[in-house]
């Protein structure tokens, strides 16, 4: 059945298809928003991506709204989702966690939590590949079988992406766009993702809270041990310095 599914999915996403965009860009980019801000605290870069990419509904950044946007990597589990979700819990927050195929299918208990938390779960690749390495039919695959597998099996329709590795082109963002999804990119992130490395906590803090700017997509990765131990007091001071923490509504 599932199977079944998959294929209709793929066979009506095909047939959805703007034959212009086979014309567009195929260069490979990697996204950093860099560290340049302007006098509200945001990055330039990701306000010129969003100018570049906008048209294919995708976002670094959003309007200057007073709102911050938490948003959790998943690709493998190291302990550390459920302690991220019990301080989301306790301090009344939702977060967008973007899920790999494999940790979609390994981690069910955890993303059951997250849906029934009211959490936002995300598409981010069924194999977290590149997508500008894959033709635009194996970019659909990427997209549309994870897309497939989590409404099958947890009866939820997933409508926004973020590509593996911030690697994109605009030939597939605008496939992705075809697709249905939106595409959140990022404003904030630091290295947080090397388990054998991790950022010392109080530099870490002092990192996050002093990026805070209205409309900020901030990447975080689950893997990380200083993440779990600084989020209560980051959604603290967030809050405290005016924002508030809340969903993308696109």
């Amino acid at each position: 059945m599932l199977k079944f599914f998959i294929t209709a999915i793929l066979t009506a996403a095909l047939l959805t298809v703007n034959v212009s965009a086979e014309t567009l860009d195929r260069t490979s980019h990697g996204y950093g928003q860099g560290t340049q801000v302007d006098d509200c605290n945001r990055p330039i870069g990701a306000g010129m991506f969003n100018e570049e990419m906008g048209q294919y509904g995708c976002y670094a950044m959003l309007e200057d709204n007073g709102e911050i946007y938490l948003t959790f990597d998943q690709g493998y589990e190291n302990g550390y989702t459920e302690p991220i979700l019990d301080t989301l819990k306790e301090k009344n927050v939702k977060a967008v966690f973007f899920l790999t195929g494999d940790y979609a299918e390994r981690n069910e208990k955890l993303v059951r939590r997250m849906l029934d938390e009211g959490h936002i779960i995300g598409n981010h690749g069924m194999k977290h590949s590149s997508l500008p390495t894959l033709t635009d039919e194996q970019v659909r695959t990427e997209i549309m079988s994870l897309h497939a597998f989590v409404k099958d099996k947890y009866n939820y329709e997933m409508t926004l992406f973020r590509p593996p590795c911030g690697e994109y082109s605009e030939q597939s963002m605008a496939v992705c766009n075809e697709l249905g999804y939106k595409t959140l990119l990022w404003s904030f992130a630091y290295p947080d993702w090397d388990v054998n490395n991790q950022p010392n906590p109080t530099a870490a803090f002092d990192k996050v809270t002093k990026a805070a700017h209205g409309g900020g997509i901030f990447l975080l990765h689950s893997v990380s041990s200083t993440n779990a131990e600084i989020l209560g007091r980051v959604i603290d001071s967030l809050r405290e310095q005016g924002y508030t923490l809340t969903t993308p509504k696109l």
